[in-house]
């Protein structure tokens, strides 16, 4: 199976959802936000690992131990994720931190503050 093909594609769309579920629903570690989210996956050709780019919205500390608990949680995780996606091989769970949620939520406000400060500008192009 080749990297980018659909099937790898799909793959990929089914183990992101099945991760984010098992993340919001099932575990019960308090070092782990709720206010995490999974960004992005990446599985392997062969099946055998997966990257899994997970961004907590807070600190750099809830940050940390969200990641922290989450490889504490891996085998129950794997375990999860095998019992509700089907594959030949369940992969083994690489959580990469990312930190673009609160990169966009930083961006917006900087530009809201942007918009407030300045002067109304004339916008229909007629020079008085």
């Amino acid at each position: 199976m080749r990297k980018n093909s659909v099937k790898n594609t799909r793959i990929n769309g089914e183990v992101q959802r099945a991760l984010a579920e098992i993340i919001r629903s099932g575990l019960k570690d308090p070092r782990i936000s709720p206010l995490t989210s999974v960004v992005s996956v990446e599985v392997a050709p062969d099946l055998k690992t997966c990257k899994a780019w997970i961004s907590v919205y807070g600190d750099e500390k809830a940050q940390k131990d969200t990641i922290s608990g989450l490889k504490n949680a891996e085998g129950y995780i794997r375990r999860e994720l095998a019992s509700r996606v089907n594959l030949r091989n369940t992969p083994e769970i690489h959580f990469i931190g990312d930190q673009s949620i609160e990169y966009g939520v930083r961006m917006s406000k900087l530009i809201a503050e942007v918009n407030q400060g300045k002067p109304e500008e004339d916008t229909d192009g007629d020079e008085e």
